[in-house]
């Protein structure tokens, strides 16, 4: 069935489906119908008439179910019927009833006019109310107009062609029939609605399970591109006496931005890395990616020297829209000496926490964030000495920016101050106190921004020894549960 400006095949079906159900309908009230005809015929003895009419509905039975035919091959090979089809069609069934009407017309069962004003007239209706299964309401018009015309024609006959009866009541007035025909008139006007009104919402309906459909897809792909994203993240920390490292990574949606990373190097060092690709979501997780592979290959190349910086801008700048941009940060760890060397584009602050005077320091980038623009120098890193229970936090900005209810940011203050007071724990132990801090200030607001956090810490081996033999502090966290995609991924080590 032709559905005008609706070009969705699903719309064709249930259309070509809604006229197979209104030819089975029309079917069985032609079958009703019939019996009706040879019991009254009989009952009468009109059987000439009986003969007629008979004929009439087994040719009426035989054109609907070729009809239906024609419809349930569309819906096999998945093909429209053409609107002059449907045209004809309308054409066709309205003059079953007016063919209805000149057989009782040439009858001696009534006079011609009680033909026109009997019930029998009625089953003009029968046709307009069914038309509205077609879902066009340009078809449900041509149905109410055809059957009009077909009334008219039947009155005109009687007018013109059949004489006034002698006796009984006198004929009426043309007007009358004029009435009778703007009623099948008006009654397509308002089927054509109706009509209007079902396609309407059938279009509705099917466009919304189309769109449940593609989201059900996309939420099929992200969490591919999640898992995928979630299993890039280091699995357990590298083994290395007298350090304890912990990562983890929460993202706003299915995807996100920020990740962080660890990777042992030739000349023994380990690199500590995390990044925050600008805004969050499938776009951002790509770059995120990205910069992941340009880093782990830049660092066993360079090995940590000065220029990586600006060899990753130079590629990141090469691959990103002007819009996007990276925060990059990492940590280089001479185990051996306890000696790290700092190297941060665009993201700060990094927390230094420093057990001697129990104190936070707070260093800032070395340059701007990477991709914006090319060719750009950065600065030489900040080196230092870990002491025992000295520790580096990397964290994303998504932490500190996290709002509660009245629009308030949790803050670097806030931060600092969980920093200080966890300094007696393991690294997982520090995250732990972070995120528990976060969420009881954010009260369940929902998380805008992906978040990160990394613990590079130096162990005090009193402190190690008095948790006792490697154990480790746990901790049970539930941010934002009802809007996270996945648990949290928490990666923890400490090695003896």
């Amino acid at each position: 069935m032709s559905v005008g400006d609706i070009e969705s095949w699903a719309f064709q079906r249930a259309a070509l489906e809604s006229e197979s159900r209104r030819i089975l309908g029309l079917l069985c009230l032609l079958g009703a119908l019939a019996l009706y005809t040879v019991a009254r015929g009989l009952a009468a003895g009109e059987f000439r008439l009986l003969l007629a009419q008979t004929l009439l509905l087994a040719l009426a039975l035989a054109y609907e179910g070729f009809m239906l035919a024609v419809v349930r091959g569309a819906l096999r090979s998945l093909r429209d019927v053409p609107q002059a089809v449907w045209a004809l069609n309308v054409f066709v069934e309205t003059q079953i009833p007016t063919a209805a009407l000149f057989l009782l017309l040439d009858s001696s069962l009534m006079s011609p006019q009680q033909v026109l004003v009997a019930p029998a007239v009625l089953a003009y209706y029968l046709f307009i109310i069914l038309s509205t299964l077609r879902l066009s309401p340009v078809l449900s018009l041509w149905t109410g107009l055809a059957a009009a015309l077909g009334y008219l024609a039947a009155a005109g006959y009687t007018g013109t062609r059949l004489p006034s009866p002698d006796e009984g009541p006198a004929p009426f007035a043309p007007v009358v029939y004029f009435i009778y025909a703007g009623m099948f008139l008006a009654g397509g006007a308002l089927a054509a609605f109706v009509a209007g009104q079902i396609r309407a919402h059938v279009s509705a309906a099917l466009h919304e399970a189309e769109l449940k459909s593609e989201l059900e897809r996309v939420n099929h792909d992200l969490e591919v591109a999640r898992s995928i994203q979630q299993g890039l993240l280091p699995d357990r920390p590298p083994e290395l006496d007298g350090f304890d490292i912990a990562g983890w990574n929460q993202p706003a949606d299915q995807t996100g931005g920020d990740y962080f990373d660890w990777q042992a190097l030739p000349n023994g060092r380990i690199a500590v890395s995390l990044a925050d690709a600008t805004g969050h979501g499938i776009g951002p997780a790509l770059v995120g990616t990205s910069c992941r592979a340009y880093a782990r290959a830049s660092f066993m190349a360079d090995g940590g020297q000065d220029g990586l910086l600006d060899h990753l801008n130079r590629l990141l700048a090469d691959d990103l829209e002007s819009n996007r941009f990276v925060t990059f940060v990492v940590v280089f760890l001479d185990p051996a000496s306890a000696r790290v060397k700092v190297l941060s584009a665009g993201h700060g602050p990094i927390f230094w926490y420093r057990r001697a005077t129990d104190s936070v320091e707070s260093l800032e980038a070395h340059g701007i964030p990477l991709g914006m623009i090319a060719g750009v120098g950065y600065e030489h890193g900040t080196e230092g000495r870990l002491a025992p229970g000295d520790f580096i936090a990397l964290v994303t900005d998504g932490v500190h920016e996290w709002e509660n209810p009245e629009g308030e940011e949790f803050g670097l203050a806030r931060l600092e101050a969980v920093l200080r007071r966890s300094r007696d724990r393991s690294a997982e132990g520090v995250i732990g106190e972070l995120l528990t801090a976060v969420s009881a200030f954010c009260q369940g607001t929902r998380q805008k921004d992906d978040l990160t956090a990394v613990i590079l810490k130096r162990k005090q081996e009193s402190l190690e020894m008095g948790e006792g033999a490697g154990a480790q502090p746990t901790f049970s966290i539930d941010l934002q549960a009802q809007t996270r995609p996945a648990a949290p991924v928490l990666q923890t080590g400490t090695q003896n």
